[in-house]
């Protein structure tokens, strides 16, 4: 299994898959790089070569105290990006792995970037505030850090339901897909998945969206119970330059691994991949 050394020395495990233009997938919080596999399988076989990361604190890669932040997050990606060499990269990240592939640019340029896919993702910023009254007040993500250290386990299988839409009438998510959520969720530690509520919410991004020069597909479920779509995709698309922007009505935050909604994305994503 490859693992990229990050500059602080923790190993962080992705998958390689296939050859071709790399796609670079980043997972949402609190997953593991197992939540693109149907994606990475996609491209794959569609000629695109497919790599995805366990971000640190979680999954395969290591567990250390410190840097469970977004700045540690985009230096992670740029390890693996670098352990390859590779170019003419397709960025993919969902929910926190969009915030991760929005700092990677803000921090290390686009030279090896040759798209940008944001899906449900956190950019420019969650948390409310007085420039951003749209974001969601503080005491959500404290409640989501005490649902962490208290019982995570349940928490994690109840918050599978907003997720995906599960909670809504008519849904068809399947409990398999539910349990999936909650196994790679225990994967991760509790201090790397403390720390990133922080690092998912309180982490303004709008300078590193204004540093997007390649072409990019902002794509966000209009019922996103997690990341609402008012405060992040809206606000994105008007942010980077030429920006694609699709709504997907009444899709959720796990669209992806949402079979209804994950058809119309797919189709998306591969589309925009060969354009």
């Amino acid at each position: 299994m490859p693992f990229a050394t990050a500059g602080d020395g923790t190993q962080i495990f992705y998958k390689d898959w296939g050859s071709g233009q790399p796609v670079v997938f980043s997972h949402g919080w609190p997953l593991t790089a197992d939540a693109w596999d149907p994606q990475m399988k996609l491209m794959v076989d569609n000629g695109f070569r497919a790599i995805a990361h366990d971000r640190r604190g979680g999954g395969r890669s290591g567990q250390p105290w410190d840097g469970n932040n977004l700045d540690t997050y985009a230096d992670d990606l740029a390890a693996v990006i670098e352990a390859e060499d590779l170019h003419d990269v397709i960025l993919v990240g969902h929910s926190t792995g969009g915030g991760e592939v929005t700092r990677y640019i803000g921090r290390h340029g686009t030279a090896r970037v040759a798209k940008l896919v944001l899906l449900g993702a956190i950019p420019p910023l969650m948390l409310k505030t007085e420039a951003n009254p749209e974001g969601l007040p503080i005491e959500v993500f404290d409640e989501i850090r005490q649902g962490v250290l208290t019982d995570r386990s349940q928490y994690y299988k109840d918050l599978s339901a907003p997720f995906y839409g599960a909670n809504r009438e008519g849904s068809t998510v399947s409990q398999g897909t539910r349990d999936e959520f909650w196994l790679w969720s225990m994967t991760v530690g509790i201090k790397g998945a403390y720390d990133c509520v922080k690092a998912f919410s309180e982490t303004d991004t709008t300078e590193d969206l204004k540093k997007v020069d390649v072409p990019t597909l902002i794509v966000h479920g209009d019922d996103d119970q997690i990341v609402p779509i008012v405060s992040a995709g809206d606000k994105s698309s008007k942010i980077v330059k030429g920006a694609q922007y699709k709504v997907y009505e009444g899709a959720p935050h796990g669209l992806a691994m949402v079979p209804k909604y994950a058809e119309i994305f797919n189709k998306d994503l591969l589309e925009f991949a060969r354009s």
